[in-house]
């Protein structure tokens, strides 16, 4: 599997997308870190790979190295595969406390991310967030 979204941090797309006047531009960013994600390979394209709760097909793959997760994802639409890299820049790399302690939706309120989502979008995101924690507490 491809390591992603381990170079730009929750951090860094909070600063990035206040530089963007129009949501449009925002969306547009969004899409870009969704085409920066590598491809998830077929083998992982399985149902117990499926995050239930997404309006568009949605694939996460979690492993561990030492104390740190790392997730990789895919989508069959590009704002989903963005919304993934936002929330894979945020859990990346942590540790199962730092994911527990992370405030996400701070993070998406910082972004102003879900008043522009539909609802079965914004749900969909947080069944994605919900998938990632709860992988880590069972560890």
């Amino acid at each position: 599997m491809s390591q992603l979204g381990t170079d730009t941090t929750s951090d860094d797309i909070i600063e990035t997308l206040s530089f963007f006047d129009s949501w449009e531009d925002r969306y547009k960013y969004i899409i870009d870190l969704g085409k920066e994600l590598p491809p998830l390979d077929d083998a992982y394209r399985t149902d117990d790979n499926i995050v239930r709760g997404c309006q568009s097909q949605v694939w996460l793959v979690s492993r561990r190295e030492g104390d740190r997760f790392f997730f990789d994802a895919d989508s069959d639409a590009f704002i989903v595969k963005g919304l993934l890299a936002v929330v894979l820049a945020a859990y990346n790399g942590k540790t199962a406390e730092q994911i527990g302690d992370f405030d996400i939706e701070s993070y998406f309120e910082q972004l102003n991310l879900l008043k522009h989502l539909s609802v079965t979008r914004g749900n969909g995101l947080r069944a994605m967030v919900k998938r990632i924690q709860d992988t880590a507490a069972a560890a």
